[in-house]
């Protein structure tokens, strides 16, 4: 758990550095995140998903629920490649759900069990351990709730991959990279989805901690 604590904090610097970086190279098109996201969005014949402007730095994300893809500001107006490889993320994902992608519809399906366990699992694990000499079998409850949001984690992974795949294609099809800049938003990319793998291995290494509590218990 120490040394995911540890590398968690390389990959989020590299992934600051990376996104600063490229924050400083245009892209060939001259398009904002926001117009980058819309070509996109028309190119693949969707209609009726809203690109919004938020707050925050790399809090991009899109929302099913709303039938929005919201970029941060730094993303929203800016004409670099990182605001063009995140933008157009973003837009994997709405794509994703256009077309049915299995590993976002059951991202999609745990949801609710996910937002429920994580709002109890923490008060349940702790009772757990104080009372595992009389009721271990709350503990084992815990564990089965914690459960959810590893597997959560690793649904993640392939949703990720994917939507960056989709995006780094599209922006070379569409001439807003080339053979030059495709390889930077690759690697911004890259760095954001090592962020996502390092959470399922911390997520991993939290619920294999307490399996082996309970066991010793």
């Amino acid at each position: 758990m120490i040394v995911v604590m540890i590398l968690s904090a390389i990959v989020q610097a590299m992934l600051k550095s990376r996104f600063t970086k490229y924050s400083r190279v245009p892209t060939n098109s001259g398009l904002t995140g926001a117009e980058i996201a819309r070509k996109m969005l028309l190119d693949h014949g969707i209609t009726d998903v809203q690109v919004t402007c938020i707050r925050g730095q790399l809090t991009d994300h899109y929302n099913p629920q709303t039938r929005t893809v919201n970029l941060s500001e730094s993303v929203y107006g800016e004409r670099s490649i990182a605001a063009a490889a995140v933008a157009a993320h973003e837009c994997g994902h709405v794509i994703q759900h256009a077309t049915g992608y299995a590993p976002l519809k059951l991202r999609t399906a745990l949801v609710p069990m996910v937002s429920f366990s994580n709002s109890l699992v923490q008060w349940v694990l702790l009772l757990g351990i104080v009372v595992i000499q009389i009721t271990p079998a709350l503990l084992w409850l815990g564990i089965a709730m914690f459960a959810f949001s590893t597997l959560f984690s690793f649904v993640t992974l392939p949703v990720e991959v994917n939507a960056s795949q989709r995006a780094v294609r599209w922006l070379e099809s569409a001439g807003i990279t080339n053979y030059e800049t495709r390889p930077m938003a690759v690697d911004a990319l890259k760095w954001a989805a090592y962020t996502y793998i390092i959470a399922a291995i911390g997520s991993l290494a939290t619920l294999l901690y307490y399996i082996g509590l309970a066991d010793r218990r």
